[in-house]
């Protein structure tokens, strides 16, 4: 397949966002505030514990309605993908998934799942289970739907003095509880402090000052979208040739079975495989 240049122009997007914060720091009500500021049906998949629906009738939320999947353990990647592809499905505009950090360190997340395969074969977890966390972030970057996700922060206590001049310990934040590179996944990244006041760790839409401390309203939700709507209508492109470094112009209408467009060479090598492995599982 022939490598092929383009000129840069900056197309119409859809939102990628990271809300990281200590226990208290106003994950949900944020994720919740932004998604009304934008507009459109909006899902959230809560794995903690229905707090999504404790803001059903929070006074910033009025006249905004949402739906909510509450999914308990386990905590598979591969349960949290199909979530995503079950809301793009019922044609949702915004996904919320609140918290992305149980895929990761919750019951029957990937940290559970490398630790009971590496009790049946030694060391090889990572390399069998590391798959099913690349289709959950294929998944969260591939949507057709704005995503926002939640995380928890790993937290410690440092020591400072008060204003009486005594020392007392404060919960800060390190770093979110996810794969070490998750960051990478995201167009905005925002820490979220237990005042709930929002700091930028990474933005790629210029919106936000990288040296100030903000509080995240509904009015933050229409500059993003704002933003997100500005460009050239985006062109489709094939999931396999742009992990490959090829752009593809056009898809087929098909898609895989993880919810991505494939070129027509892609979706037939796909289909092909696909084929083989259903055949050899009927042979055994």
């Amino acid at each position: 397949m022939t490598l092929k240049f383009t000129k840069a122009e900056r197309s119409k997007a859809k939102l990628r966002m990271a809300l990281t914060a200590v226990s208290y720091g106003g994950k949900t009500l944020s994720s919740l505030l932004i998604a009304k500021g934008m507009g459109g049906r909006t899902a959230v998949i809560d794995t903690e514990n229905g707090s999504a629906s404790l803001y059903a009738d929070h006074e910033l939320l009025e006249g905004f309605e949402y739906d909510v999947l509450e999914m308990c353990a386990p905590y598979s990647p591969s349960r949290y993908v199909e979530a995503i592809k079950a809301a793009e499905q019922a044609g949702y505009d915004n996904i919320i998934v609140d918290s992305l950090s149980h895929a990761w360190s919750g019951d029957g997340g990937m940290l559970s799942k490398v630790d009971q395969h590496n009790e049946k074969v030694s060391n090889s977890g990572w390399r069998k289970m590391s798959p099913e966390q690349n289709k959950l972030l294929d998944a969260v970057s591939g949507s057709k739907s704005h995503v926002i996700v939640t995380m928890r922060d790993k937290t410690e206590y440092s020591y400072e003095k008060n204003s009486d001049g005594k020392i007392e310990p404060k919960k800060i934040g390190l770093s979110p509880i996810q794969r070490p590179d998750i960051e990478y996944e995201f167009t905005v990244v925002l820490d979220l402090n237990r005042d709930h006041m929002a700091t930028v760790s990474k933005d790629r839409t210029n919106i936000f000052d990288k040296d100030s401390v903000f509080l995240l309203t509904e009015q933050t939700g229409r500059d993003l979208k704002a933003w997100l709507d500005t460009g050239k209508k985006a062109v489709p492109k094939c999931a396999r040739c742009l992990r490959s470094g090829t752009v593809t112009e056009s898809v087929e209408d098909e898609r895989n079975d993880s919810g991505f467009d494939l070129c027509g060479p892609c979706l037939e090598a796909y289909v092909a495989k696909k084929v083989n492995v259903q055949e050899q599982d009927n042979k055994e």
